[in-house]
């Protein structure tokens, strides 16, 4: 994967950086670490520059948010309450209750986690779609979307500028990075399965009592 996209971003310069880091955002297991330090490393011996780089991304960084907004904007609290109410939603263990609340609190709460999950690889592309989901704003959700996106994306670049040949070395320290975050939503997931699984059984058995 990587070779593939260094050849992508070495033969296609922003265009190629434009396409992988959409594509990132749609698929979060594509390392936009490893894009972006790239990147940087290329502006010391392309016609690239950091401000290029960096704008490029963003715009590539928002463009796939949006469809990911709108993702979730189909996906709006009328359905999820009809799909967790139903035969699915039974099956998948879901609680009508626990999705209104969870998309209550994000309309109140959403506005800072869109920007904090910018800087957290695959919450930085997943995030979009609740923000749909909750009819976020889109102005709000784009102005958030944007800070946070610049912020990340100029960091990784100019590390890559200033580290040059050695862009490697932060590639892999955000490549382990991610390896942690992706380990605590497992865990995360596992410990909010587990919740609900044992709240479900106490429902049942004080049902039965």
């Amino acid at each position: 994967m990587q070779e593939l996209i260094i050849l992508l971003m070495n033969k296609y310069g922003y265009l190629a950086i434009f396409f992988l880091i959409t594509i990132e955002n749609l698929f979060p297991p594509i390392p936009s670490e490893v894009i972006l330090t790239m990147g940087g490393f290329m502006t010391t011996y392309t016609s690239l520059s950091v401000a290029g780089v960096v704008f490029f991304s963003t715009i590539a960084s928002l463009f796939g948010a949006i469809i990911l907004y709108y993702v979730g904007k189909f996906l709006n609290r009328e359905r999820l309450m009809r799909i967790a109410s139903g035969k699915a939603g039974r099956l998948l263990h879901l609680n009508p209750a626990d999705i209104d609340h969870s998309i209550s609190w994000f309309q109140k709460k959403g506005n800072k986690t869109v920007l904090y999950c910018r800087f957290i690889p695959i919450l930085r592309s997943l995030i979009s779609i609740p923000a749909g989901m909750s009819e976020m704003k889109q102005g709000t959700f784009l102005l958030y979307t944007t800070i946070g996106s610049v912020i990340w994306n100029l960091v990784l670049v100019t590390l890559g500028s200033f580290l040059g040949a050695s862009w490697h070395s932060v590639a892999i320290v955000m490549k382990q990075y991610s390896q942690v975050t992706k380990t605590a939503l497992m865990l995360i997931c596992a410990a909010a399965v587990l919740y609900f699984l044992t709240k479900k059984q106490k429902t049942k058995k004080a049902g039965n009592s």
